[in-house]
């Protein structure tokens, strides 16, 4: 059945250069902390940080994704000054080394959001839709920057404690559509919408909102999907997080011919190879 929601022509403006998503971005993540679920503690310094973003960007990552406060279920709270001390001086190494990069700062802070976007940044990722930080909303309509705005039930602590949904993905639809709706009063534009695969939801939750991935085109803003590496693959394959990268590229085929614009991995060159693959056969 083809699918009635899917719209190719959006654009967001990265700090006045326009960035055309009718040919799907790829997002690189990059963690600078000790504690992230597959990638934490990776990068020990800023020969070894630039040298991975290097390669994404070699690789033909468009987003370089920087966050420095593992959301993973259960993670340990992270001290405001701590989280400024592993962000922005990363950010800075990547900007002087690689300056026409666009660069999204995975953080729900604002005053993390606010320096980010002083010192180079171009899109804020908030996993809490400014809901850990309500100042964090001010932040962004102040700076007019793009926003992903994300699903996320509970806070990363407690958001994996027996979730429960009548009709998530209608759930989620709701409170993205009241999100929007604030966020559009106040001039902010440039929305990019993130279902949150894996923030308070079960693994047969994850595969129905995947499944059902084209109904956010009524939405009417690009679909961001980050489901690399997650745990609704390797719970569901009975397989170990090393040996995710199928069942990732598999997905992210899917959500690609379920409109999703972009794609946020950790492994730059299989993504970018389903791009490529995606777009031969819907061209």
């Amino acid at each position: 059945m083809k699918d009635t929601y899917l719209l190719d022509n959006y654009s967001i403006n990265c700090k006045g250069n326009l960035i055309d998503l009718s040919t799907p971005k790829i997002m690189g993540i990059i963690n600078v902390t000790p504690d992230s679920f597959y990638d934490g503690g990776r990068i020990k310094s800023d020969k070894e940080l630039l040298s991975k973003v290097e390669s994404f960007l070699k690789d033909g990552a468009d987003i370089i994704d920087l966050g420095g406060y593992s959301s993973k279920p259960g993670a340990k709270e992270v001290k405001e000054e701590e989280e400024i001390k592993r962000i922005i001086p990363s950010l800075k190494h990547i900007l002087n080394s690689f300056p026409e990069t666009i660069v999204s700062i995975d953080t729900f802070r604002s005053k993390i959001a606010d320096e980010s976007l002083v010192n180079g940044a171009s899109i804020i990722n908030d996993i809490s839709a400014w809901e850990i930080d309500n100042e964090l909303f001010n932040v962004i309509v102040k700076h007019k920057c793009p926003y992903i705005l994300m699903h996320m039930k509970g806070i990363p602590a407690t958001m994996q404690t027996n979730p429960s949904y009548e009709n998530v993905t209608q759930e989620i639809l709701r409170f993205f559509s009241e999100k929007l709706l604030k966020l559009k009063k106040n001039g902010l534009h440039d929305i990019i919408i993130d279902p949150g695969f894996g923030f308070g939801k079960t693994v047969n939750d994850n595969y129905k909102i995947m499944s059902e991935l084209n109904q956010f085109g009524l939405l009417e803003h690009p679909t961001l999907v980050g489901i690399s590496r997650k745990s609704m693959i390797y719970k569901l394959l009975e397989i170990n997080t090393e040996n995710t990268i199928n069942g990732t590229t598999a997905l992210n085929m899917y959500a690609l011919n379920k409109g999703a614009k972009i794609l946020r991995v950790h492994d730059i060159k299989e993504a970018v190879e389903c791009v490529k693959i995606h777009q031969q056969l819907k061209n």
